[in-house]
């Protein structure tokens, strides 16, 4: 799988602009802020439906415009297709000209896997970051999960408002029955679907990781445990009844799948508590590089890999142990200074070249 073409319309700080991708490398440089990581972001939201950063939508548009427009032309092994997105007052999405229903009908028509220097932050940060990892892997190699996980959260969302109702308007208890049995039937659902993916993970990322290691001093071993109480419909609903008193008193879910958690050891320990900034960043990288396997070994063929300047944040051993296991698949690199390429781009106040040098 490759992408031939993006083209660019108002999006950030490109008024317009089109670019020709080789189905191999390809290097964007140039200084900071000058909108390298635009063009990646453009890619993740036709293939994802969201940005990676964006906190608005709105925020995609160029400034003092009213309208973002991003074209992808790709090909897969069997296919070829082209993904409109634009973004107004919302965004909608056209797959080979015809309007999408939903986010979910795009994803998994491009596949990405995308490494940048915040990605340390799935080991570093807390357990929501984590399951926003884990949540999108899957949603894009299944996009039903997607579905469940959004009746999930709309579900945590009635649940909490009847909690409040019942503190403030003494509202009956017994209604809480119909929120606990929908909220215990996706909630394993959800369970279900995460497990297998850590399994998937668990499996591969252990030789991956000794791979990247191997010039290390000491041999390190990684293992990865998915924590959950919810993990079945029956067990859920005894927990929530447990919590049920404490649910009312904060007005909130106490409890769910939407508070699980991905613990990742080195040796036995945890990595977040106990290693080393060196050990954080080699876990994340061979987590991303376990992710690349996964969805290749889904969906028949080599994912696009998206590096946003996340080569300078390894040592020349891991960037070749790196390198040696991305090959075959197409990569777009940014970063800040050149790098010999037969398919380079410069990048200068939202005006992306091709470099001859």
């Amino acid at each position: 799988m490759y992408i031939r073409k993006i083209t660019l319309k108002d999006f950030r700080n490109y008024e317009n602009q089109e670019i020709v991708f080789d189905e191999k490398q390809n290097i964007i440089y140039g200084n900071n802020a000058q909108g390298k990581t635009n063009i990646l972001e453009a890619i993740f939201l036709c293939a994802m439906g969201k940005s990676f950063r964006a906190k608005k939508d709105k925020d995609l548009i160029s400034f003092g415009k009213n309208q973002a427009k991003v074209e992808i032309e790709f090909q897969k092994v069997d296919r070829e297709g082209k993904i409109t997105a634009i973004i107004d007052d919302k965004k909608t999405f056209f797959v080979n000209g015809v309007k999408q229903n939903k986010i979910s009908d795009i994803i998994g028509k491009i596949n990405v896997v995308i490494f940048t220097p915040d990605d340390i932050d799935i080991i570093k940060e807390g357990p929501d970051v984590r399951r926003r990892f884990l949540d999108m892997m899957i949603s894009s190699l299944k996009p039903n999960y997607l579905h469940i996980l959004n009746n999930y959260n709309k579900t945590i969302e009635q649940r909490n408002s009847y909690l409040r109702q019942i503190k403030t308007e003494n509202k009956s208890k017994a209604m809480l029955e119909i929120w606990d049995n929908q909220l215990a039937e996706l909630g394993e659902k959800v369970y279900n679907y995460r497990q297998t993916y850590v399994n998937k993970l668990s499996e591969k990322i252990q030789d991956i990781h000794k791979l990247i290691t191997k010039s290390g001093k000491l041999e390190e071993e990684i293992s990865i445990k998915y924590i959950s109480n919810c993990k079945d419909k029956q067990k859920f609903l005894e927990n929530l009844n447990k919590v049920q008193a404490l649910d009312i008193a904060r007005g909130y879910t106490s409890l769910g799948v939407h508070r699980d958690d991905i613990i990742f050891y080195i040796n036995g320990k945890p990595v977040k508590v106990f290693g080393s900034q060196g050990q954080q960043r080699t876990t994340v990288l061979s987590l991303k590089l376990t992710e690349l396997n996964i969805v290749k070994e889904e969906i028949g063929e080599s994912p696009i890999l998206l590096l946003d300047d996340f080569m300078s944040e390894l040592d020349s051993n891991r960037r070749e142990s790196f390198l040696k296991k991305i090959e075959g698949n197409q990569v777009i690199i940014t970063c800040t200074d050149f790098i010999e390429n037969t398919n380079t781009y410069f990048v200068e106040n939202g005006v992306c070249t091709v470099d001859k040098k």
